[in-house]
């Protein structure tokens, strides 16, 4: 069955409700303080049945300028609108307004209906002509310009059936929204409902939800729960599964209403990130009175969010009146959006005959990086968002990511696309060099641009340490990673290492990497210093000198030292006993030897007696004794040791 969403928009007192009344049967007026006063002041909802078997879900819209954020949050959703405007009134602000709103969020199709079409004979025979006239001046250069209008009446039934024909026809060429993109339901209500507990209804933009489901509402505050639905229903009726374009309700145990608000959404957990950064691409009225200036405020108006926003152009100072630009919105709190969904802005002062939005556009980019105004880079991303095919928009996206790259399921909420159409884009992405996937574990990727400017940092690095300390046989893993940013995942640094190792740029020797062809004593004096650091340690037997008193002793930096220490360490020339303690090869050698003997006389040696065979003071023999421990040449027990391993 196909999924349609039917909004009204108009003025207030212009009939929408009663329409929706006498279309469905349904009093979408349920609140007390709407009895009394006989006005909409929230969202209704209504569903219609069609000709053809279609389901059509209905939203009653708000028409007081107070509510303009109830009227946002209903026509977001909607496929096609009905604009009411009453016979005896005509064409009035919030009828403007309404309309500047459906516009810019998107609403692609609809219809006029005149509604109290039964006190037209009283107005005269030239008053409706009249009156289309002006419709069709305020609808000029909008989606509903030359669209049917219907006079009807909600008191005597009169034009019904034609509104309904024309709704059938409109529905029938409504694109039905993505069923297997990223679920996102935005809440428009929560309430508690007797033997099911919490409820939430929303018209459901994107993806499908069912019973079971685990989700979670966005924004959400550290420590909000995982949710798992229960039960749902569409128009009234279960379902075991809700499908985008559908008007949803979804019953959520063990949350309480009044810990949800509008604004939030309902989402699969680590798919859409709640956004205090979006990335837009905003248009400003032609009616706006004057030129938007770099960093205006307004506020926003995004799914069933409304939230105070900076408007940061990015390629220009000012948007004047009908121009479009790129942007970035920074937000006064964070909200829930997904790329493509569409957004008004509205200002503190009314404008003259239209109420107070002032524009609007489309969403590029959610949690988007803070962007700095006239960055070629910047428009060429947003261009490519705006503009480009699946495969360049998820390419630009973990772009965007850096290092820290993205998993395939977060992609999928940064893309809006389904999963499906992610991995495929991947996979092709990834057979020309465009991402890599560097987290077979968690799906991560990162873009093929990123992976090559790790790499030139890596180079540079090494480069800049064979530059600074020439005698270094190489720099450790550690080290190396510490040149590129603290987001980058180690398992990423590990890739990008090993393809620079197969494409022969660097060679990984152990826990150090050095530069293809670099020698460790290319450095004039190299040799000498190995000479005069393996003299001074031969001369100290078994109380060489400290790591530390060595550079006074052969003359030379500490940087050095290290570095010809790890020459004559790979020479099998020296033996590191400790982190400051360094001795002759040959000394350690003829010392095992003897301390093996000992013990296969004696079978076990006290530490006095190894002081004794050492012949040197606590300070060389117990780091000795210890490095004796690790070689597995000795076993400590007690205060003894003894003969182990393949010293027996």
């Amino acid at each position: 069955m196909k999924r349609v969403v039917v909004g009204t928009a108009g003025h207030i007192d212009h009939g929408k409700t009663s329409l929706v009344r006498a279309l469905t049967g349904i009093d979408t007026d349920r609140l007390r303080e709407e009895k009394r006063r006989g006005i909409t002041i929230e969202l209704g909802f209504a569903h219609l049945a069609l000709p053809d078997g279609t389901i059509a879900g209905v939203v009653d819209v708000p028409g007081h300028e107070r509510f303009v954020r109830a009227m946002a949050a209903g026509a977001g959703g909607i496929d096609l609108v009905v604009l009411v405007i009453a016979a005896d009134e005509g064409v009035m602000p919030q009828t403007r307004e309404h309309l500047d709103i459906c516009r810019l969020l998107g609403v692609p199709r609809g219809l006029v209906a005149i509604t109290k079409s039964d006190l037209l004979p009283e107005l005269g025979a030239d008053w409706l002509p009249l009156l289309e006239q002006d419709v069709r001046e305020v609808t000029k250069g909008t989606f509903l310009e030359g669209a049917p209008i219907v006079p009807v009446s909600s008191a005597t039934g009169e034009g019904l059936d034609r509104l309904v024909a024309e709704l059938a026809r409109l529905a029938a060429d409504v694109s039905e929204r993505p069923a297997d993109g990223p679920l996102f339901l935005p809440v428009d209500r929560a309430f508690s409902m007797k033997g099911f507990g919490t409820v939430i209804t929303g018209t459901l933009l994107s993806g499908q939800v069912g019973e079971e489901d685990e989700a979670v509402l966005i924004p959400a505050r550290a420590g909000s729960p995982a949710l798992r639905v229960r039960t749902v229903q569409v128009h009234g009726r279960a379902t075991a599964r809700a499908l985008a374009g559908q008007r949803t309700a979804v019953n959520l145990p063990g949350i309480e209403p009044a810990a949800i608000r509008r604004g939030q959404a309902l989402v699969h957990a680590g798919v859409v990130p709640q956004s205090s950064l979006l990335d837009v691409e905003v248009t400003l009225l032609a009616a706006a009175p004057k030129a938007l200036k770099h960093r205006a405020r307004l506020l926003l108006h995004v799914g069933t969010a409304q939230v105070p926003a900076a408007v940061a152009l990015l390629d220009r100072g000012e948007l004047r009146p009908g121009e479009t630009a790129f942007a970035q919105l920074r937000l006064g709190e964070p909200v829930a959006a997904l790329p493509g969904e569409r957004f008004i802005l509205r200002g503190f002062a009314v404008l003259e005959g239209r109420g107070k939005t002032v524009g609007g556009g489309r969403v590029l980019a959610v949690a988007a990086p803070r962007r700095r105004r006239g960055r070629p880079e910047v428009v060429r991303q947003l261009e490519v968002l705006a503009r480009g095919d699946a495969d360049a928009r998820l390419a630009t996206v973990l772009e965007m990511a850096g290092p820290a790259g993205l998993d395939a399921a977060a992609l999928s909420g940064r893309t809006a696309l389904a999963p499906k159409a992610v991995q495929a884009a991947l996979d092709r992405l990834g057979a020309k060099g465009g991402a890599l996937l560097f987290d077979r574990d968690r799906r991560g990727y990162v873009a093929g641009a990123t992976v090559q400017e790790l790499a030139r940092r890596l180079l540079a690095a090494l480069d800049a340490f064979h530059a600074a300390k020439p005698l270094a046989a190489g720099i450790g893993r550690e080290e190396l990673r510490g040149s590129l940013p603290p987001i980058t995942d180690p398992r990423l640094f590990q890739r990008v290492l090993a393809q620079l190792a197969d494409r022969g740029d660097l060679v990984v020797e152990g826990d150090h990497v050095r530069r293809k062809g670099h020698t460790a004593a290319a450095g004039a004096g190299a040799g000498a210093l190995k000479e005069k650091v393996a003299q001074a340690l031969a001369r100290g037997g078994v109380a060489p000198p400290w790591l530390a008193e060595l550079p006074a002793l052969v003359g030379a930096g500490a940087a050095d030292v290290q570095a010809v220490l790890k020459l004559l360490l790979a020479d099998a020339r020296v033996v590191r006993v400790s982190a400051e303690l360094w001795f002759d090869a040959g000394v350690v050698l003829a010392l095992r030897e003897k301390l093996v003997r000992f013990l296969r006389e004696r079978r076990e040696i006290t530490t006095q007696e190894f002081k004794d065979l050492v012949g040197a003071t606590r300070k060389h023999v117990i780091p000795l004794a210890e490095y004796f421990d690790r070689e597995k040449v000795t076993l400590r027990v007690g205060d003894k040791r003894i003969l182990r391993g393949e010293g027996r």
